[in-house]
């Protein structure tokens, strides 16, 4: 294990001398990282394959992908994003001249989960090296073989004066949560982000947590069924369900339940087979602790599709579970894992009302092809994000932010976004000398009326 503490001593020093905040140098850095990406992207698919039996084309998809187009955006828009901005000044401060400017916190500490364990590493650390940031990245423990190349990527091409990656399980985590960062970047669970925010405090060290929670996706009886079910379906069970932003349950419509299951049943089939436990386009569960929790989900419920699973290759079918309650496992907890349930409805305030009584999702997805129940979902329930007849692909963009809100999370990147995350912006007023207006200095007489002109 590295000595946590010479590691960032080392940054410390670095960051103080001024090397990292001009903007050529932050381009430089990001452009190093593309091409390393580049050069190791066989070795990066291999490791994805290793760890969560991906497909190559869903890797470069989901991961490679997503921050190769993070790097080019960025290198794009920086040399813009870090110029002073001028803002109005009010009259009362007349005369004077009022800037914001863009600076870098620190040191950035970035902790990344298995689940998409590349990309939601590299792309944090796109956002930290374009705010001028020093890093350490915590990979997850569990996907070892990705961890082993971040690792790779980073010792080759830099200093870890710069950025550092320190590999371990919970007695890593546990120290690097004890040491003084200038910000954290945390993805993964609400338990571990509490856990997170809370040695965050000790230091009053801002924190960015993108967590997780019960996504619902809705479908009305108003939308084109057909085409829901496979995007449903995509969404859900791409990297076998294991994804924070997935599709976690279903309320449908009852009117049009039946239509909607049988649709989903088709392209379940059609995507990945009669056997999908056998096919390799399916995703395997990340480890037997998460694949023995969700074969204990399968067992409320009536089973639509799906059901079977292989043991001895982590791999859990397809599975639509209907007649499910509120008050089931399976809807007690974030799935994490290729099982869709299923609630129906009768009308669009009902949904509303369950949404509502629950914590905050990360994500929503709705399928309608009514407008004014498209407002109405939008406008009455607090999500992070989400999409209009679509899942999963509101966070595949440079152009909007990302994140949770109450219990799903705080903070968001991506983008612009990812600049302004790891960036603090210094308010700064400048003050003529050749004027000076005596009105504010005692003693104040009647200056209070002269004062309240200001202000109306």
């Amino acid at each position: 294990m590295p000595d946590i503490n010479d590691i960032l001593e080392k940054q410390r020093q670095y960051f103080e001398s001024g090397a990292t905040k001009d903007a050529s140098f932050r381009v430089e850095k990001l452009k190093i990282l593309k091409q390393a990406i580049l050069k190791h992207e066989e070795d990066i698919l291999n490791a994805l394959e290793e760890d969560l039996g991906k497909a190559g084309f869903e890797s470069y998809e989901t991961e490679i992908g997503m921050v190769l187009e993070e790097i080019k955006y960025t290198i794009a828009n920086l040399p813009s994003w870090v110029k002073p901005k001028k803002v109005k000044t009010p009259i009362m401060h007349f005369k004077s001249w009022s800037h914001i400017y863009p600076e870098a916190y620190g040191l950035a500490l970035i902790m990344s989960p298995w689940n998409y364990p590349f990309q939601l590493c590299m792309a944090p650390l796109v956002g930290a090296i374009s705010g001028g940031n020093c890093s350490i990245i915590k990979p997850s423990n569990y996907s070892k073989a990705t961890s082993n190349i971040i690792a790779k990527i980073i010792e080759e091409n830099f200093d870890e004066k710069y950025i550092a990656v320190v590999q371990g399980g919970r007695k890593e985590n546990s120290e690097l949560l004890d040491k003084k960062f200038d910000i954290i970047f945390f993805t993964g669970s609400v338990a571990v982000g509490k856990i997170v925010m809370e040695a965050a405090s000790k230091h009053l060290t801002p924190v960015v947590l993108e967590l997780g929670g019960k996504s619902p996706c809705i479908v009305d009886k108003e939308s084109n069924i057909d085409l829901a079910a496979r995007r449903i379906v995509w969404g859900k069970f791409l990297n076998a369900g294991q994804t924070c932003v997935a599709p976690d349950y279903l309320l449908v419509d009852r009117s049009v339940k039946d239509q909607l299951l049988s649709c989903m049943a088709k392209y379940i089939k059609e995507f990945y087979g009669e056997n999908p436990c056998e096919k390799s386009d399916l995703p395997r569960i990340i480890n037997q602790k998460h694949f023995e929790r969700l074969k204990g989900l399968l067992n409320k419920g009536k089973i639509i599709v799906g059901g079977t699973f292989n043991e001895e290759r982590l791999r859990i079918a397809p599975t639509i579970i209907d007649e499910v309650t509120w008050e089931d496992p399976i809807m007690q907890q974030e799935i994490f894992g290729p099982l869709m349930p299923v609630i129906e409805y009768g009308d669009l305030s009902e949904v509303i009302s369950m949404v509502n009584k629950r914590p905050k999702p990360l994500a929503l997805y709705f399928f309608t092809n009514n407008k004014e129940n498209e407002k109405k979902i939008i406008d009455s329930i607090s999500f992070g994000g989400g999409c209009i007849n679509d899942t999963i692909v509101h966070l595949a963009t440079s152009y909007m932010p990302f994140g949770g809100v109450g219990e799903s999370g705080m903070g968001g990147y991506h983008g612009k976004a990812s600049f302004d995350t790891f960036t603090h912006y210094k308010s700064i007023l400048k003050k003529s000398n050749s004027l000076d207006i005596k009105l504010r200095y005692p003693p104040y007489g009647d200056n209070l009326k002269k004062l309240k002109k200001f202000f109306k």
